[in-house]
């Protein structure tokens, strides 16, 4: 009875923490796609797919919180004043239990009329903040947009977010490139911002082929 408990402790103690992430980001983040001149969250979005490619690669033992906010800027999620959230980003990862978040904007950044530099400061803020809670930042540019007004001006929030991650030596999923290289992607696109299923499952294999090594070195039990 004794040995059989011994062992069993043994066991659990060489089990692997799971490995959290928390995605943080705008409706495409979210999911929301729109169809008939409506539009809402679905469950086929690049979270939901890259959950269901981390469990096929690693089993139950990695979860994904999708905490995107349709309609947020990356300056409200590091002040706390999104319609969500209403918690300052330093306040809200020092609660958080997760290792690895992702961050996602840009869109609305436009949308809003915001600058550039007024972006970059704002991501900026939050991948500095995350890495100092002991969380791994892992920045994504967003889709592009079919408007092509619109879309030079997102261009111009890309690249701030790249250079933040150049800066900050954080991993990048760059989809704003991968995405304006697939041919007739906005066929893709249900509207004006927001994929359809079939390219929100293609940039969760984006989002794997960039998360999943630092997945693996979390279940490997290296920093």
């Amino acid at each position: 009875m004794g040995v059989a408990c011994a062992a069993s402790v043994k066991a659990d103690a060489a089990t692997p923490a799971p490995v959290l992430i928390e995605a943080y980001g705008d409706s495409t983040t979210l999911g929301i796609t729109c169809s008939g001149g409506h539009c809402g969250p679905q469950a086929q979005n690049a979270v939901t797919f890259l959950q269901d490619a981390m469990h096929a690669a690693h089993g139950e033992r990695v979860e994904i919180s999708n905490l995107g906010v349709g309609g947020t800027m990356a300056c409200q999620l590091r002040d706390g004043t999104d319609r969500a959230r209403g918690v300052p980003w330093a306040q809200r990862l020092a609660a958080s239990h997760a290792q690895i978040v992702t961050l996602n904007f840009g869109i609305n950044e436009v949308m809003h009329n915001q600058t550039p530099e007024q972006f970059y400061d704002a991501e900026t803020a939050l991948v500095k903040t995350a890495r100092a809670l002991g969380k791994q930042p892992v920045l994504q540019t967003s889709n592009p947009m079919p408007d092509d007004r619109l879309n030079a001006r997102l261009a111009a929030m890309v690249q701030m977010t790249r250079r933040v991650a150049a800066e900050q030596h954080v991993p990048l999923v760059d989809q704003y490139a991968y995405i304006s290289d697939l041919p007739d992607w906005k066929l893709l696109m249900s509207d004006g911002a927001h994929p359809r299923p079939a390219l929100y499952r293609l940039k969760a294999g984006q989002d794997f082929r960039v998360v999943d090594p630092l997945v693996q070195r979390l279940l490997n039990g290296s920093s």
